[in-house]
């Protein structure tokens, strides 16, 4: 249980100013996360890793030569927003392109894929790889959708070796996707981990049992088994992983790996020693070679009770990249020459802060939608714990906090705009950006964009019609469907598409009080009915009969919040 913290919101923002603070020999904080304390080579790949914090010490505790320049660090369990990959990734571009590499989430998807857009229309170049080692988490012929684990630490050393010896862009791509093909991972959990402020754990397992197929997120097992011996769980990870060989592994036996035997937060390394002092046996009795074993904690989930194995098989290339020497806060191999290296500069944030020309009727629209953020705050405040137990039956239970951070950001931000003379688009966009990056994560991207979409159509000069509003919504929608995911997913989606469907047809020929009125229930039965479906998309999506009966916290919170507006379109009808 955590039993430290002072605001739960700020908890991410203070760990990250304290390891920053403990750690300056290697480390300069930057807007969005950390960077190397120095500068880029100039022409060097520059490598971004990242991701939600509460895996320490993924991902700022391996910012250093040898592996990576930058981490962009989100809040606990969140990705971090497109905003903050951004920065961190040009405060360590010296020009030699960004290779960006994180588990496979979809928050952190959708928020590494937009900064890698970004990059590349600003021209710098960028590649990415996904780390996908975890193999409980979908079949082998849907490989692409399996989630990062600790194998995070095998694929991000190959990719920080090979830039650190001046590899380009290309190359590093390369390698460090050949690293993922060739790592597997696999593990278990003891006891689920809580939050800062909880008072439960994200989820509880049974006394004498484990849960199997681990997620690094707080997320539940995919099945529970009583707890072996230390003997029978090596023999549990080894078996399962070695029905995972990689298909370019020509025989197993004379095969050289490195296994990592990784704790999740809790477990106490002697008891790992026992685990790996048979694993190491039953490599041996395969024929295989153990190379730098490492027993240890690499990627955790916060307080969470378990282990995992990874193995990463080697060849001669990867093998001879694993011998580059590495130097950051929390792991070391060999020995590193840092006399050339330079001290980079203080990170500066740009202040582009001018509230553009507006007319007073549109700036009391402003007024108005300062006042619905109002509205928005509370509800989300109100429903917070609410939502946070809807996503931890098959989530990971930040989607409470997630929205609240987000809203907050974005009522402080409308409010702002609004009272410094902001018409109505610069109110709604700076609310939009601020939501994205404060919340991160998958909720953060979505309504960031939802809300920076309506702006675009809404203009500064003037009252806008119901049908400009329709029209806004109506291209949100288009934009979220770029996303991926469809109605009957079991997510935000579903309310999201009968919402906006029943205003845009309605708002033709209803007032806009009524239209709004019967769209919101419209998201309500929506979303309501979410509880009779399966998720298809997400860190839901490998938890299947875990979310039926419950509905999706993303829907439910959309139908909460336009739901509470209803009687703000009364009072302006």
């Amino acid at each position: 249980m955590t039993r430290l913290w002072n605001d739960p919101a700020d908890f991410a923002d203070e760990m990250i100013d304290g390891f920053v603070a403990a750690n300056g020999r290697y480390v300069r904080r930057v807007s969005g996360g950390v960077a190397r304390a120095t500068q880029t080579p100039e022409g060097q790949v520059a490598f971004v890793t990242g991701g939600g914090s509460g895996h320490y010490p993924a991902f700022g505790g391996l910012v250093g030569p040898g592996l990576a320049n930058g981490a962009a660090m989100g809040n606990l369990f969140a990705s971090p927003s497109t905003q903050q990959v951004l920065s961190v990734a040009k405060a360590v571009e010296n020009g030699g392109g960004v290779f960006l590499s994180y588990g496979n989430y979809a928050g952190d998807v959708l928020n590494f894929d937009a900064a890698q857009e970004q990059l590349r229309a600003a021209g710098i170049p960028c590649q990415t790889v996904t780390v996908t080692d975890d193999v409980s988490s979908a079949d082998k012929s849907e490989i692409h959708k399996r989630r990062g684990i600790a194998g995070d630490l095998t694929v991000f050393r190959i990719a920080g070796a090979a830039a650190e010896r001046g590899a380009n862009l290309t190359e590093v791509t390369r390698l460090a996707r050949r690293a993922n093909d060739r790592t597997r991972s696999f593990g278990v959990a003891f006891s689920g981990c809580s939050l800062p402020g909880a008072d439960e754990p994200l989820f509880e397992v049974k006394p004498g049992h484990m849960a199997i197929g681990l997620g690094i997120h707080g997320e539940p097992g995919l099945g529970d088994a009583d707890i072996p011996t230390a003997d029978g769980l090596a023999e549990m990870l080894v078996n399962r992983l070695l029905e995972e060989v990689p298909d370019d592994v020509a025989d197993v036996r004379g095969a050289r790996v490195v296994p990592v035997l990784n704790g999740l937060g809790s477990l106490k390394y002697e008891e790992m020693f026992v685990v790996y002092r048979r694993i190491a046996l039953l490599l041996e009795e395969n024929g295989i070679v153990t190379v730098d074993p490492h027993v240890g904690e690499y990627c955790t989930s916060f307080d969470m009770a378990g282990t995992s194995l990874t193995l990463l098989w080697l060849d001669d290339e990867l093998e001879d990249l694993w011998d580059t020497g590495v130097d950051t806060p929390a792991y070391r191999r060999g020995s590193v020459d840092t006399s050339p290296l330079v001290l980079a500069s203080t990170d500066a944030d740009e202040d582009d802060d001018v509230i553009g020309d507006a007319d007073d009727a549109s700036r009391g629209i402003a007024q108005t939608i300062a006042a619905g953020f109002d509205i928005w705050r509370a509800t989300i405040d109100e429903n917070v714990d609410e939502l946070g137990r809807l996503d931890a039956i098959a989530g990971d239970g930040d989607h409470g906090i997630g929205m609240q951070r987000g809203i907050h950001a974005a009522q402080t931000a409308a409010r702002d705009a609004a009272e410094r003379g902001a018409g109505a688009a610069t109110t709604l966009a700076r609310a939009a950006d601020a939501w994205s990056d404060r919340a991160g994560g998958t909720s953060g991207a979505i309504w960031g964009a939802i809300l920076d979409t309506v702006a675009k159509t809404l203009g500064d000069v003037g009252v806008p019609e119901p049908a400009a509003l329709a029209k806004g919504l109506e291209n949100a929608k288009a934009r979220v469907a770029t996303f991926g995911a469809v109605p009957g997913d079991k997510t935000l989606v579903d309310s999201l598409d009968p919402f906006i469907d029943t205003f845009a047809e309605l708002s033709e020929r209803q007032s806009l009080a009524d239209a709004w009125r019967a769209a919101a229930e419209a998201a309500t039965d929506a979303a309501a009915a979410t509880a009779d479906m399966l998720p298809q998309m997400g860190r839901a999506r490998a938890h299947h009969e875990r979310a039926l009966g419950t509905p999706d916290p993303g829907a439910h919170s959309l139908a909460l919040l336009v739901t509470s507006l209803n009687d703000l379109f009364n009072r302006k009808a």
